[in-house]
Protein backbone atom coordinates (compact mmCIF):
# COMPACT_ATOMS: atom_id res chain seq x y z
CA UNK A 1 0.00 0.00 0.00
CA UNK A 2 1.58 3.50 -0.91
CA UNK A 3 1.65 6.28 1.72
CA UNK A 4 1.54 9.85 1.45
CA UNK A 5 1.92 11.62 -1.89
CA UNK A 6 3.35 10.09 -4.67
CA UNK A 7 5.65 12.75 -6.77
CA UNK A 8 6.26 10.49 -9.95
CA UNK A 9 5.02 11.67 -12.51
CA UNK A 10 3.75 14.32 -11.44
CA UNK A 11 4.60 17.97 -11.85
CA UNK A 12 7.02 17.96 -9.21
CA UNK A 13 9.27 14.88 -9.38
CA UNK A 14 11.50 14.14 -6.94
CA UNK A 15 14.87 14.75 -6.54
CA UNK A 16 17.71 12.20 -5.33
CA UNK A 17 20.81 13.49 -3.34
CA UNK A 18 23.73 11.19 -2.74
CA UNK A 19 25.05 10.81 0.63
CA UNK A 20 28.59 12.32 1.59
CA UNK A 21 31.76 10.42 2.12
CA UNK A 22 32.89 12.37 4.43
CA UNK A 23 31.79 16.42 5.41
CA UNK A 24 35.49 16.72 6.68
CA UNK A 25 36.94 19.72 4.38
CA UNK A 26 40.73 18.35 4.68
CA UNK A 27 39.40 14.24 3.81
CA UNK A 28 37.00 15.72 1.07
CA UNK A 29 40.20 16.80 -0.75
CA UNK A 30 42.46 14.20 -0.50
CA UNK A 31 38.92 11.75 -1.58
CA UNK A 32 39.06 14.08 -4.57
CA UNK A 33 42.46 14.16 -5.53
CA UNK A 34 42.62 10.02 -5.33
CA UNK A 35 39.25 9.13 -7.12
CA UNK A 36 40.61 11.87 -9.51
CA UNK A 37 43.94 9.89 -9.93
CA UNK A 38 42.25 6.73 -10.18
CA UNK A 39 39.76 8.43 -13.38
CA UNK A 40 42.66 9.47 -15.12
CA UNK A 41 44.66 6.20 -14.82
CA UNK A 42 41.46 4.23 -15.98
CA UNK A 43 41.28 6.53 -18.83
CA UNK A 44 44.96 6.43 -19.92
CA UNK A 45 45.65 3.16 -19.03
CA UNK A 46 42.26 2.08 -21.12
CA UNK A 47 43.30 4.42 -24.30
CA UNK A 48 46.41 3.34 -24.43
CA UNK A 49 45.31 -0.45 -25.46
CA UNK A 50 42.84 1.53 -27.50
CA UNK A 51 45.68 3.06 -29.36
CA UNK A 52 48.58 0.23 -29.42
CA UNK A 53 45.68 -2.19 -31.04
CA UNK A 54 44.44 -0.03 -33.68
CA UNK A 55 47.64 1.50 -34.56
CA UNK A 56 49.74 -2.44 -34.47
CA UNK A 57 48.85 -4.27 -37.39
CA UNK A 58 50.06 -7.58 -35.54
CA UNK A 59 47.12 -7.08 -32.72
CA UNK A 60 44.65 -7.00 -35.54
CA UNK A 61 43.22 -10.59 -34.08
CA UNK A 62 40.13 -11.23 -32.38
CA UNK A 63 41.84 -11.21 -29.21
CA UNK A 64 42.90 -7.93 -29.35
CA UNK A 65 40.02 -6.83 -30.90
CA UNK A 66 37.71 -7.90 -28.17
CA UNK A 67 40.66 -6.75 -25.61
CA UNK A 68 39.93 -3.01 -27.04
CA UNK A 69 36.25 -3.28 -27.32
CA UNK A 70 36.51 -3.99 -23.74
CA UNK A 71 38.91 -0.74 -23.06
CA UNK A 72 36.45 1.00 -24.82
CA UNK A 73 33.25 0.17 -22.43
CA UNK A 74 35.73 0.45 -19.82
CA UNK A 75 35.92 3.96 -20.93
CA UNK A 76 32.36 4.93 -20.84
CA UNK A 77 31.62 3.18 -17.71
CA UNK A 78 33.49 5.21 -15.56
CA UNK A 79 32.84 8.11 -18.01
CA UNK A 80 29.37 7.68 -16.42
CA UNK A 81 30.09 7.60 -13.03
CA UNK A 82 33.41 9.57 -12.07
CA UNK A 83 32.40 12.89 -12.95
CA UNK A 84 29.44 13.35 -10.92
CA UNK A 85 31.08 11.81 -8.24
CA UNK A 86 34.05 13.92 -8.30
CA UNK A 87 31.54 17.23 -8.31
CA UNK A 88 29.58 16.06 -5.20
CA UNK A 89 32.61 15.21 -3.00
CA UNK A 90 33.49 19.03 -2.82
CA UNK A 91 31.02 21.21 -1.22
CA UNK A 92 27.09 20.56 -0.84
CA UNK A 93 25.62 17.33 -2.92
CA UNK A 94 23.93 18.73 -5.30
CA UNK A 95 20.24 17.29 -6.28
CA UNK A 96 20.26 15.08 -9.20
CA UNK A 97 16.84 15.39 -11.32
CA UNK A 98 14.79 12.12 -11.86
CA UNK A 99 15.37 12.01 -15.60
CA UNK A 100 19.37 12.43 -14.98
CA UNK A 101 19.24 9.96 -12.35
CA UNK A 102 17.50 7.49 -14.52
CA UNK A 103 19.42 8.19 -17.42
CA UNK A 104 22.73 7.61 -15.30
CA UNK A 105 21.36 4.21 -14.25
CA UNK A 106 20.89 3.03 -17.65
CA UNK A 107 23.95 3.86 -19.08
CA UNK A 108 25.72 2.32 -15.70
CA UNK A 109 23.98 -1.01 -16.47
CA UNK A 110 24.56 -0.74 -20.24
CA UNK A 111 28.44 -0.21 -20.04
CA UNK A 112 28.61 -2.92 -16.45
CA UNK A 113 26.35 -5.60 -18.44
CA UNK A 114 27.94 -5.36 -21.26
CA UNK A 115 31.82 -5.98 -19.72
CA UNK A 116 30.46 -9.26 -18.79
CA UNK A 117 29.29 -10.01 -21.96
CA UNK A 118 32.36 -9.31 -23.63
CA UNK A 119 34.31 -11.32 -20.82
CA UNK A 120 32.35 -14.28 -21.42
CA UNK A 121 32.84 -13.69 -25.65
CA UNK A 122 37.02 -13.35 -24.80
CA UNK A 123 36.76 -16.55 -22.99
CA UNK A 124 34.88 -18.18 -26.26
CA UNK A 125 37.94 -16.80 -28.15
CA UNK A 126 40.49 -18.44 -26.45
CA UNK A 127 38.60 -21.73 -25.57
CA UNK A 128 38.52 -21.91 -29.69
CA UNK A 129 42.39 -20.70 -30.60
CA UNK A 130 43.76 -23.31 -27.63
CA UNK A 131 41.05 -26.09 -28.61
CA UNK A 132 40.61 -25.72 -32.26
CA UNK A 133 43.89 -23.81 -33.39
CA UNK A 134 43.60 -24.92 -36.84
CA UNK A 135 39.93 -23.92 -37.69
CA UNK A 136 40.73 -20.52 -35.48
CA UNK A 137 40.74 -18.05 -38.64
CA UNK A 138 37.87 -20.07 -40.18
CA UNK A 139 35.89 -20.13 -36.95
CA UNK A 140 36.43 -16.31 -35.46
CA UNK A 141 36.03 -14.17 -39.32
CA UNK A 142 36.34 -10.46 -38.78
CA UNK A 143 32.54 -10.46 -39.24
CA UNK A 144 31.83 -13.00 -36.35
CA UNK A 145 33.71 -10.63 -34.15
CA UNK A 146 31.63 -7.49 -34.57
CA UNK A 147 28.30 -9.73 -35.02
CA UNK A 148 28.93 -10.97 -31.19
CA UNK A 149 30.44 -7.15 -29.89
CA UNK A 150 27.21 -6.01 -31.21
CA UNK A 151 25.45 -8.65 -30.09
CA UNK A 152 26.75 -7.90 -26.17
CA UNK A 153 25.85 -4.54 -26.23
CA UNK A 154 22.62 -4.96 -27.75
CA UNK A 155 21.79 -7.42 -25.16
CA UNK A 156 23.24 -5.25 -22.70
CA UNK A 157 20.76 -1.90 -23.83
CA UNK A 158 17.75 -4.51 -24.27
CA UNK A 159 18.00 -5.32 -20.59
CA UNK A 160 19.26 -2.16 -19.00
CA UNK A 161 16.03 -0.59 -20.67
CA UNK A 162 13.55 -3.05 -19.18
CA UNK A 163 15.21 -2.78 -16.12
CA UNK A 164 16.03 1.11 -15.63
CA UNK A 165 11.81 1.85 -16.57
CA UNK A 166 10.62 -1.33 -13.84
CA UNK A 167 12.43 0.51 -11.33
CA UNK A 168 11.27 4.14 -12.27
CA UNK A 169 7.41 2.69 -12.78
CA UNK A 170 7.92 2.40 -8.78
CA UNK A 171 5.95 5.33 -6.51
CA UNK A 172 8.50 7.73 -4.95
CA UNK A 173 6.74 9.25 -1.99
CA UNK A 174 8.84 12.47 -1.39
CA UNK A 175 10.58 15.26 -3.40
CA UNK A 176 14.04 14.93 -1.74
CA UNK A 177 15.26 11.38 -0.93
CA UNK A 178 19.33 10.74 -0.18
CA UNK A 179 20.75 7.91 -1.55
CA UNK A 180 23.31 6.10 1.02
CA UNK A 181 25.43 5.44 -2.91
CA UNK A 182 27.72 7.14 -4.84
CA UNK A 183 25.55 6.48 -8.17
CA UNK A 184 21.89 5.76 -9.33
CA UNK A 185 22.58 1.99 -9.31
CA UNK A 186 18.74 0.23 -9.04
CA UNK A 187 19.20 -1.73 -5.77
CA UNK A 188 19.55 1.84 -3.49
CA UNK A 189 16.99 3.78 -5.90
CA UNK A 190 14.70 0.64 -5.32
CA UNK A 191 14.47 0.97 -1.61
CA UNK A 192 14.05 4.65 -1.62
CA UNK A 193 10.14 3.73 -3.01
CA UNK A 194 6.93 4.32 -0.18
CA UNK A 195 5.88 0.56 -1.60
CA UNK A 196 6.30 -3.03 -1.19
CA UNK A 197 9.17 -4.12 -3.38
CA UNK A 198 10.02 -7.66 -2.79
CA UNK A 199 8.66 -8.33 -6.65
CA UNK A 200 11.37 -6.01 -7.81
CA UNK A 201 13.71 -7.08 -5.35
CA UNK A 202 12.90 -10.37 -7.49
CA UNK A 203 13.26 -9.28 -9.87
CA UNK A 204 15.96 -7.37 -9.94
CA UNK A 205 17.70 -10.73 -8.46
CA UNK A 206 16.62 -12.36 -11.86
CA UNK A 207 18.03 -10.15 -13.63
CA UNK A 208 21.64 -10.58 -11.81
CA UNK A 209 21.50 -14.09 -12.37
CA UNK A 210 20.91 -13.47 -15.92
CA UNK A 211 24.06 -10.87 -16.08
CA UNK A 212 26.38 -12.57 -13.86
CA UNK A 213 25.32 -16.30 -13.06
CA UNK A 214 24.45 -17.21 -16.78
CA UNK A 215 28.01 -15.49 -18.74
CA UNK A 216 30.11 -16.87 -15.14
CA UNK A 217 28.77 -20.64 -15.94
CA UNK A 218 29.51 -20.31 -19.54
CA UNK A 219 32.95 -18.83 -18.69
CA UNK A 220 33.78 -21.55 -16.72
CA UNK A 221 32.39 -24.38 -19.20
CA UNK A 222 35.14 -23.10 -21.96
CA UNK A 223 37.84 -22.69 -19.20
CA UNK A 224 37.33 -26.70 -18.21
CA UNK A 225 37.70 -27.24 -22.19
CA UNK A 226 40.55 -25.26 -22.34
CA UNK A 227 41.96 -26.97 -19.25
CA UNK A 228 41.75 -30.26 -20.88
CA UNK A 229 43.29 -29.38 -23.74
CA UNK A 230 46.06 -27.67 -22.08
CA UNK A 231 46.64 -30.87 -19.94
CA UNK A 232 46.96 -33.14 -23.32
CA UNK A 233 49.49 -31.51 -24.87
CA UNK A 234 53.27 -32.69 -24.56
CA UNK A 235 55.39 -29.70 -24.63
CA UNK A 236 55.57 -27.57 -21.43
CA UNK A 237 56.39 -24.90 -23.62
CA UNK A 238 53.25 -25.00 -25.14
CA UNK A 239 51.33 -25.18 -22.07
CA UNK A 240 53.30 -21.90 -20.79
CA UNK A 241 52.29 -20.49 -23.92
CA UNK A 242 48.55 -21.52 -23.46
CA UNK A 243 48.05 -21.05 -20.34
CA UNK A 244 50.07 -17.09 -20.34
CA UNK A 245 47.09 -16.41 -22.83
CA UNK A 246 44.66 -17.20 -20.77
CA UNK A 247 45.70 -15.95 -16.99
CA UNK A 248 45.55 -12.53 -17.57
CA UNK A 249 41.55 -12.72 -18.75
CA UNK A 250 40.31 -15.06 -15.91
CA UNK A 251 42.04 -12.76 -13.35
CA UNK A 252 40.10 -9.94 -14.83
CA UNK A 253 36.50 -12.12 -14.60
CA UNK A 254 37.72 -13.58 -11.33
CA UNK A 255 37.69 -9.59 -9.99
CA UNK A 256 34.59 -8.90 -11.97
CA UNK A 257 32.42 -11.28 -11.36
CA UNK A 258 33.41 -11.59 -7.54
CA UNK A 259 32.86 -7.93 -6.69
CA UNK A 260 29.62 -7.61 -8.33
CA UNK A 261 28.65 -10.87 -6.85
CA UNK A 262 28.75 -9.77 -3.81
CA UNK A 263 26.76 -6.37 -4.12
CA UNK A 264 24.19 -8.07 -6.53
CA UNK A 265 23.65 -11.85 -5.42
CA UNK A 266 24.58 -11.68 -2.05
CA UNK A 267 20.92 -11.98 0.81
CA UNK A 268 20.71 -7.77 1.34
CA UNK A 269 19.97 -9.30 5.06
CA UNK A 270 23.92 -10.13 5.07
CA UNK A 271 25.35 -7.08 3.89
CA UNK A 272 25.06 -2.81 5.00
CA UNK A 273 24.46 -0.14 2.60
CA UNK A 274 28.17 1.02 3.54
CA UNK A 275 29.16 -2.20 2.89
CA UNK A 276 28.01 -2.13 -0.46
CA UNK A 277 28.71 1.09 -1.25
CA UNK A 278 32.62 0.24 -0.13
CA UNK A 279 32.37 -2.62 -2.56
CA UNK A 280 30.87 -0.75 -5.41
CA UNK A 281 34.14 1.22 -5.43
CA UNK A 282 36.03 -1.73 -6.06
CA UNK A 283 35.01 -2.97 -8.99
CA UNK A 284 33.44 0.90 -10.17
CA UNK A 285 37.40 1.95 -10.06
CA UNK A 286 39.54 -1.11 -9.32
CA UNK A 287 38.63 -3.27 -12.97
CA UNK A 288 38.61 -0.87 -14.71
CA UNK A 289 41.89 0.52 -13.36
CA UNK A 290 43.41 -3.19 -13.47
CA UNK A 291 42.12 -4.28 -16.68
CA UNK A 292 45.18 -2.47 -18.93
CA UNK A 293 47.49 -2.79 -15.99
CA UNK A 294 46.66 -6.81 -16.19
CA UNK A 295 46.93 -7.23 -19.73
CA UNK A 296 50.15 -4.91 -20.50
CA UNK A 297 52.05 -6.39 -17.36
CA UNK A 298 50.76 -10.22 -18.39
CA UNK A 299 50.92 -9.79 -22.12
CA UNK A 300 54.26 -9.76 -24.07
CA UNK A 301 52.67 -8.75 -27.39
CA UNK A 302 50.80 -5.44 -25.46
CA UNK A 303 54.05 -4.84 -23.71
CA UNK A 304 56.36 -4.86 -26.84
CA UNK A 305 53.97 -3.07 -29.10
CA UNK A 306 53.68 -0.52 -26.51
CA UNK A 307 57.18 -0.02 -26.18
CA UNK A 308 57.67 0.17 -29.79
CA UNK A 309 55.00 2.77 -29.98
CA UNK A 310 56.41 4.68 -27.74
CA UNK A 311 60.09 4.83 -29.46
CA UNK A 312 58.87 5.48 -32.64
CA UNK A 313 56.49 8.28 -31.34
CA UNK A 314 60.20 9.26 -29.28
CA UNK A 315 62.61 9.08 -32.45
CA UNK A 316 60.41 10.79 -35.10
CA UNK A 317 59.93 13.59 -32.04
CA UNK A 318 63.24 13.76 -30.43
CA UNK A 319 62.06 17.61 -29.29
Amino acid sequence: MVAGKCFFNKSDPPEFVFRVFTNVPEFQALLFTLFLLLYLMILCGNTAIIWVVCTNSFLRTPMYFFLGSLSLVEICYITDVAPLMLSNILGAPKPMPLAACGTQMFFFSVFGCADCFLLTVMAYDRYVAISHPLHYSLIMTQKLCVKMVLGSLGLALLLSLQLTAFTFTLPFCRHRLEINHFLCDVAPIMRLACADIHVSQAVLYVASILVLTVPFLLICISYVFIASTILRMRSAEGRQRAFSTCSSHLTVVLLQYGCCSLVYLRPRSSTSDDETRQIALVYTFGTPLLNPLIYTLRNKDVKGALRNSLFHKAVSDPS
